[in-house]
């Protein structure tokens, strides 16, 4: 059997019959911008390279995707950055130093950098970064070392808190350990900082989860749920997961049962509450908290949509691992995808990982040392330079056709143009014909044959199911009808060109992006590049 999805092929969407009412909104949101309420942004004087100049910045969570790009690019653009701390998950300074340089420092991702230090590379690494062993799931960072902890106290300008667990289908525990309690337990950190200048959270445009229309750059205040359904209490959602755990544990249940157990209870609890999946509910609560506890802390969440490879920095189309909709674009190329689940016409919300690393970094720059509401920024496209989910299809259709993938045994890969089904009911008749009754047949010769079909039964069954969870996992997103409003992006970028910052250096405007040409010149060859392997 060929199996057409697997995780992660579900990419977001945004209906374009939405654009009149986006668009009657967000003319009165300019016309207001327009007005004279640009001075609502807070600025300090100078560039961002100057503010960037003898800074200490603490990034959390220094092995993602957007953590080692906003690494590089403070490294690349201001190499007068006093020092950068980077917490990394580890028991000891040794571990730490390995995943550093595993994870981190050696990857292809600071090849300009190297080239631009030469031999004198690792003697700059050394005196720029200094390595952290550390976990946020413990009060102070579970930091052992303290002379290391006194130091980032005494030295730390900026906290950058990009630590997340971004599985959809995470366990309950362990979401609310990293996504909830491990975002509180950073700003507590920030807050005991005695220079500390900003705390910049980043978090995800989709907690908002199935919200249409446009979808605004507002806090969530403590308790606040989707559906208006009360009683959301993070301290009851911890004691629900630890009971669940410890009773699991009392019952001797395997380690395999306790997954299953704790991501139904993280699915469950989140739909009570009106969001989508365990990922989202619980960057929520983060937010709610670090929202509700930074007190005077300047504070900026940065909420990006779907992020793709770099558009520019430090160089076209670096990624690492499949993104979202990144699954779908390999299973076309490689031939194995025979379907693809979403509706065609709506919008897919894209943005290049360096455009929201130069957004954080403005932002950042724009609200150290300034206390104020709703400091939150979506970085995102649908609004300002919308593309449809079919685009992907066809351009990485007719990439792949033009530049097929070896397999191998070294013969091009046949590329075919998927089958879209745009609605649930399409994609649970397709699997039934497709697969669900040949397995019928198979589970008959299993049991007349159980030496030679049970085990092959028992694999395809597993596969169907799962997919099948995976469908309703995405559901909500492959036909996902909300635009993401980014006023306050706009409204900062005018601020900051009329201040003349350096924005050619920090461009984060999804205008600048020409799909195709991003498509096939960039991103696809890109993940061919870094990722696909036949």
């Amino acid at each position: 059997m060929r199996w057409g999805l697997d995780e992660a092929d579900f990419p977001f969407h945004c209906s374009e019959d939405l654009w009149p009412q986006k668009r009657k909104l967000y003319d009165g949101k300019c016309n207001n911008l327009e007005s004279g309420n640009r001075s609502v942004i807070p600025m300090e004087s100078g560039s961002v390279l100057q503010f960037l100049d003898n800074k200490s910045i603490f990034v959390i969570g220094a092995t993602g995707f957007l953590a080692k790009i906003f690494v590089e690019k403070i490294l690349r653009v201001q190499p007068n950055v006093k020092k950068l701390y980077l917490l990394l998950r580890a028991e000891d300074s040794k571990s730490a130093t390995q995943r550093f340089h595993n994870e981190i420092i050696g990857k292809e991702l600071f090849k300009v950098l190297k080239e631009k230090w030469g031999n004198n590379f690792n003697s700059f690494i050394s005196e720029k970064i200094a390595v952290v062993p550390g976990d946020i799931s413990h009060e102070d960072l579970g930091l052992k070392n303290s002379k290391l902890e006194k130091e980032l106290r005494r030295e730390v300008d900026v906290v950058v808190n990009s630590a997340a667990t971004t599985n959809f289908d995470e366990r309950y525990d362990v979401a609310l350990g990293l996504n909830v309690l491990g975002a509180k337990h950073v700003l507590d950190f920030a807050k005991k900082c005695a220079k500390l200048k900003v705390f910049v959270h980043v978090s995800t445009a989709y907690v908002a989860g199935e919200k249409s229309g446009l979808i605004l750059e507002s806090s969530f205040s403590m308790g606040k749920t989707l559906n208006g359904v009360s009683g959301l209490d993070i301290n009851v959602e911890m004691k629900v997961a630890e009971e669940e755990l410890k009773q699991l544990q009392a019952q001797g249940a395997s380690e395999k049962e306790i997954t299953l157990v704790m991501k139904d209870l993280g699915a469950e609890r989140a739909r009570l509450f009106g969001w989508p999946n365990t990922y989202v509910f619980t960057k929520a609560m983060g937010e709610m908290l670090v929202g509700n506890f930074k007190g005077d802390l300047p504070l900026v969440i940065v909420r990006p949509t779907i992020v793709t490879s770099t558009f520019k920095e430090p160089f076209p189309g670096w990624i690492e691992g499949l993104r979202t909709i990144d699954s779908v674009i390999v299973g076309l190329g490689k031939g194995k995808m025979t379907c693809f689940l979403g509706n065609p016409k709506v919008t897919i919300d894209l943005i290049p990982a360096d455009m929201v690393i130069n957004a954080m970094i403005v932002t950042m720059m724009a609200h150290a040392n300034q206390s104020c509401d709703d400091a939150i920024y979506h970085v995102g496209s649908s609004l300002r330079n919308p593309m449809n989910s079919l685009n992907v299809h066809n351009f990485s259709y007719h990439y792949f056709t033009k530049n097929p993938l070896i397999d191998r045994n070294g013969k091009p890969t046949k590329t075919r143009k998927l089958l879209i089904l745009s609605t649930m009911s399409r994609f649970r008749l397709y699997m039934k014909i497709r697969y669900s009754l040949p397995l019928k047949g198979l589970y008959l010769l299993s049991k007349l044959c159980p030496r030679y079909f049970t085990k092959v039964y028992n694999i395809n069954d597993h596969k169907i199911k799962s997919v099948m969870r995976l469908a309703e996992l995405y559901r909500p997103y492959v036909f996902f009808k909300g635009i993401f409003d980014d006023i306050n992006l706009e409204r900062l970028r005018m601020v900051a060109k009329e201040s003349g910052m350096d924005l050619e250096v920090f461009n984060f405007d999804p205008r600048f992006i020409e799909w195709e040409e991003y498509f096939t010149k960039i991103h696809i060859p890109g993940l061919t590049r870094h990722v696909i392997r036949c």
